[in-house]
């Protein structure tokens, strides 16, 4: 008996050097003259692999060949490194992708996805780079994210310490990284504990266990560095004024209900200020969209792909 011969996808990894030093770790999935590509930026303390179930979803396009998927980590997460720009911001990420958009898709029609910190991330491209958005990008995913405000001046005397402690405190984690990644090896990702918090922080109710587990086996090998690092770069990101840039294009925002990092008032001014964009509220699930409802994700990705 012989069966359906498999298909093979070709698959690379790649380097992409920033002019600052910075190697970021990128895979490539997909035929070189495929009529689109697909790039996806992940979150903060988290890497490509929280893109995985989405990937999955996306394989049968990058079989057919109509689909090149990029993924990729951002600096000082997964297996890219730092570079020597320090402070590090959320401009700096979207020079960044627009290192990886040069480097890895020099051609060609491009959808971007972004998932919290990578939406910011291609909310600084557009802003730096307003050029690309309806030459090169044709369309954008922006998931569970913020275009600013995510903090505000302190109003009570103990958010006023915390403003003034939290460099020192950053830095002072940075300093006895070896210290702080022996206090979290005491409650590994294994423990219950550990998942509970996970779990209160970044899921909602419909989350399975092991939605929870896999997204805290991601956050633990992040660096206590990228932690400490990126925090404050999240506080200041604003790109409220930028956001006139991607209404050139068709716009996917998605946001869980019970997102409790990005909360779906974010994603309701983002809806407002572009005028392409289209509003999807998630009920029963939080900040981890890719993973709670990767088929939500996918099918938006599908939507904004280019029509031959």
């Amino acid at each position: 008996m012989t069966g359906t011969p498999a298909t093979t996808v070709r698959h690379a990894v790649h380097a992409v050097p920033t002019p600052d030093g910075a190697q970021l770790h990128a895979t490539v999935d997909g035929p070189e003259d495929a009529p689109v590509t697909v790039v996806l930026a992940h979150g903060w303390t988290l890497a490509q692999a929280s893109w995985d179930d989405v990937a999955a979803l996306l394989a049968p396009d990058v079989a057919a060949g109509d689909v090149r998927l990029v993924r990729y980590d951002q600096r000082g997460h997964g297996r890219s490194t730092w570079g020597e720009t320090d402070p590090v911001s959320i401009d700096l990420l979207g020079e960044d992708l627009a290192v990886v958009l040069t480097t890895l898709v020099p051609r060609g029609p491009v959808v971007l996805g972004g998932h919290s910190m990578g939406g910011m991330t291609i909310m600084a491209l557009a802003a730096a780079h307003p050029e690309v958005i309806g030459d090169r990008v044709r369309g954008v995913a922006l998931v569970d994210t913020s275009a600013g405000e995510l903090s505000h001046p302190p109003r009570t005397a103990v958010e006023r310490l915390q403003e003034r402690l939290l460099p020192a405190v950053g830095a002072w984690a940075v300093a006895h990284s070896r210290r702080v990644e022996g206090w979290r090896r005491l409650v590994p990702p294994s423990n219950p504990r550990h998942r509970r918090v996970v779990r209160g922080i970044l899921y909602g109710s419909d989350a399975t266990d092991a939605m929870v587990a896999r997204g805290a086996d991601i956050m633990a090998a992040s660096s206590v560095r990228s932690f400490a690092a990126f925090y404050p770069a999240l506080g200041a990101h604003d790109k409220a004024q930028a956001l006139a840039e991607l209404g050139t294009v068709p716009v996917e925002i998605l946001v869980g209900e019970a997102d409790k990092l990005t909360p779906v008032k974010h994603s309701g001014r983002l809806a407002e200020a572009i005028p392409t964009a289209h509003l999807q509220i998630v009920p029963g699930c939080g900040h981890m969209l890719p993973q709670e409802r990767p088929d939500l994700v996918t099918a938006a990705i599908r939507r904004l792909l280019p029509t031959p």
